[in-house]
C-alpha cells in the first residue's frame, strides 16, 4: 500500500528529499568516514538513543548562502542531524554534525538548527547532547557563521544550571567551536579520532616556532590528563556513546526534578569489614580513598569522573540505596591528598554541578592542607582554592561528610566542614582533626622549649605524643558539635543511607541576588 501510495508526486518528492538528507555527503563521504575509524551522524545517534525513538526535526533545512557557488550546493539536512528521542525512557534532545557535508562546517541555517532543540529542551526540561564533529565555521558565509556560533553560545549559557548539556566530541573541533562544548558539563572525547584546540598545529609552529602534532596538542589524553578540559576519554566511539547513556542515568533531566532512582537490591545495612583497616593507622601511609568509596556505594560501582586529571581528589557519581549522589574525596595516594589548584578547580565544578541538579554531596576527607610552593602560590592556590570553599557554601543540596583521617587547617574548612553548612558530619576514629599536623605544631608551640631542652628528641617525642593525643583525634571536634558522630568505618554505608534519608526534603535558600561572584 505504501509503495503505490509513494507513486504520488508529493510522497515521491518526500521520499526523494529524505533519501537524499540520509545520504548525507554521499555514498564515498560516508566510506571515508568509515575508513577514519568514524561513524556516521545517524549511525551515532542510533548508538545513543534507544531503539525507534528518534524523532527528527529540520531534515530538509539548506544554507541560504549563494557566494562562492555555493548556490548549486546543497544538502537537505545542511550538515547537522537535529531533534529528540529517549535514553532508556527518558527525554533527550540530540545535535549530531555531520561531516561527510561540507566538512560537519557551521552555517547559519545550521546554527538555527541547533538553537531551536536547546530552546525546546529548556521548554520541556530536558538534556541537551552535542554530538561534535566539525571542521568549524563554514568560511563562505563569513560573519553569518560566526554568528551562528554566537547564538549557540548564548544558549549554553542560559541553559547552564537549568538542564544538563553533554559534549561529545568525536572528530575535529577547532577555534570558535570549542566554546560551546566549554560550557557544557561534561566533554567526553574518543582517543585516537578526536581533538579540540583554539588554534591547530600550523598556526602554532608560524607564530611561536613550536611543532606539535594534533593529537599531543588537543586529542582525547591531552585534555584528559593535562589540561582537564575534558572529563572522559572513551576507547572509541561506540564507548563514548555508552559511557554517555552511562552517565545520563546518574543525573535528572533538569534543575526541578529530582536525581533518578533506581531498584536497589544491595542491603542498606551492609557493613564491610575491610572498611576497618583500608584507613592506616599510621598517619604518613597513603591509601586509595576509591577503595572507602566502592566499599560503601550500591554494588560497589562508583562513575568516576575525570580520572585522569588531578588525582589527588576523586569526583563522580554513586548510589546509596539506589539514590544517586555526587562523591567528591580526598585521595592519599597522590600528593598526599593535598589541595593544589588543579584539584580545587575540578572539585569545584564538579561540586556546583551537583548543586545545579539537586544531587546530593557526599565528601569523604583526609587532606593535610593545601599543596605548598612557589608554583602554586604564583599560579594562584588562593584564589583557586577559594572556589572550592564557596562552591561548598554555596550549595544548599544535602551535604554529608566523612573524615577518615586528617582534617588539617584552613583545609578542614573548605572540605564541607559543618561551619560551611554542611548538613551531617562524621568522623573514623582514626581522624585527626587540628590547625596542623602534631610535629610542625609542636615545632611552633614549644619552639622554646626545645631550644632548652637537655635531650631535645626526648621532649619533643613526648611533646608530639601529648599533642596527638589532644588533638589528632575526632574527639575534641565531638566535643564542640564540630563532628556528629565518630562512628566505625564498617558502618559507614548504612549511616550515610539514613543521613540522606532525614535529608530528602532538605529545604534551603540563599539570600535573594541575581547571582554570586565566584572567584573567577
Amino acid at each position: 500500500m505504501t509503495d503505490l501510495l509513494d507513486k504520488d508526486p508529493l510522497r515521491a518528492r518526500l521520499k526523494s528529499l529524505e533519501d537524499q538528507a540520509e545520504l548525507g555527503g554521499g555514498a564515498e563521504r560516508v566510506a571515508k568516514q568509515h575508513k577514519d575509524g568514524k561513524l556516521t551522524a545517524r549511525e551515532r545517534i542510533e548508538l545513543l538513543l534507544d531503539p525507534g525513538s528518534f524523532m527528527e526535526l529540520d531534515k530538509f533545512v539548506t544554507h541560504r548562502a549563494t557566494d562562492f557557488g555555493m548556490a548549486d550546493k546543497k544538502v537537505p539536512g545542511d550538515g547537522v542531524v537535529t531533534g529528540y528521542g529517549a535514553v532508556d525512557g527518558r527525554k533527550v534532545f540530540v545535535f549530531a554534525q555531520d561531516f561527510t557535508v561540507f566538512g560537519g562546517s557551521l552555517s547559519g541555517a545550521y546554527a538555527q538548527k541547533i538553537c531551536k532543540v536547546m530552546d525546546l529542551a529548556t521548554r520541556v526540561g530536558a538534556p541537551v547532547i552535542g554530538l561534535n564533529d566539525s571542521g568549524g565555521a563554514r568560511i563562505q558565509e563569513g560573519v553569518e557563521s560566526l554568528a551562528g556560533y554566537a547564538d549557540i553560545f548564548l544558549r549554553n549559557t542560559l541553559s547552564s544550571g537549568v538542564v544538563p548539556q553533554i559534549s561529545l566530541i568525536l572528530g575535529p573541533c577547532a577555534g570558535g567551536a570549542v566554546y560551546s562544548p566549554a560550557i557544557t558539563d561534561f566533554i567526553v572525547m574518543a582517543k585516537n579520532t578526536s581533538y579540540m584546540f583554539i588554534t591547530g598545529p600550523d598556526v602554532i609552529k608560524t607564530v611561536t616556532h613550536e611543532e606539535v602534532t594534533k593529537d599531543a596538542l588537543g586529542g582525547a589524553e591531552a585534555h584528559n590528563q593535562k589540561s582537564g578540559v575534558a572529563h572522559f576519554a572513551a576507547e572509541s566511539e561506540q564507548a563514548a556513546i555508552a559511557l554517555t547513556r552511562e552517565l545520563l542515568s546518574y543525573i535528572p533531566s533538569n534543575n526541578a526534578d529530582d536525581p533518578p532512582a533506581v531498584p536497589c537490591d544491595d542491603d542498606p545495612g551492609r557493613q564491610e569489614a575491610a572498611l576497618a583497616t583500608v584507613v592506616p593507622t599510621n598517619p604518613n601511609k597513603p591509601y586509595d580513598i576509591r577503595e572507602v568509596i566502592k566499599l560503601v556505594v550500591d554494588h560497589k560501582h562508583f562513575f568516576e569522573v575525570q580520572e585522569h586529571y588531578a588525582k589527588n581528589i576523586v569526583v563522580g557519581f554513586g548510589r546509596l540505596n539506589g539514590k544517586s549522589v555526587g562523591v567528591v574525596g580526598n585521595n592519599p595516594a597522590v600528593l598526599a591528598g593535598c589541595l593544589d589548584i588543579d584539584a580545587s578547580v575540578k572539585a569545584a565544578r564538579f561540586v556546583r554541578f551537583c548543586d545545579c541538579f539537586n544531587l546530593p554531596l557526599v565528601t569523604f576527607v583526609d587532606v593535610p592542607g593545601f599543596l605548598p610552593g612557589t608554583t602554586q602560590e604564583w599560579g594562584g592556590i588562593i584564589k583557586h582554592g577559594a572556589k572550592l570553599l564557596y562552591a561548598y557554601a554555596e550549595a544548599t543540596v544535602p551535604k554529608v561528610t566523612i573524615i577518615t583521617r586528617k582534617a588539617y587547617g584552613g583545609a578542614y574548612d573548605v572540605m564541607a566542614s559543618k561551619h560551611i553548612r554542611a548538613d551531617i558530619n562524621y568522623a573514623f576514629p582514626t581522624a585527626e582533626i587540628a590547625v596542623m599536623g602534631p610535629e610542625g605544631a609542636v615545632n611552633i608551640i614549644f619552639r622554646k622549649e626545645l631550644e632548652g631542652a637537655k635531650d631535645a628528641v626526648a621532649e619533643k617525642n613526648r611533646l608530639v605524643a601529648e599533642y596527638r593525643e589532644k588533638f589528632a583525634n575526632p574527639f575534641k571536634a565531638a566535643e564542640l558539635g564540630y563532628i556528629d558522630e565518630v562512628i566505625r568505618p564498617e558502618q559507614t554505608r548504612l549511616k550515610l543511607i539514613r543521613a540522606l534519608e532525614l535529608l530528602k526534603d532538605k529545604r534551603q535558600e540563599n539570600l535573594p541576588r541575581k547571582h554570586g561572584n565566584i572567584p573567577l
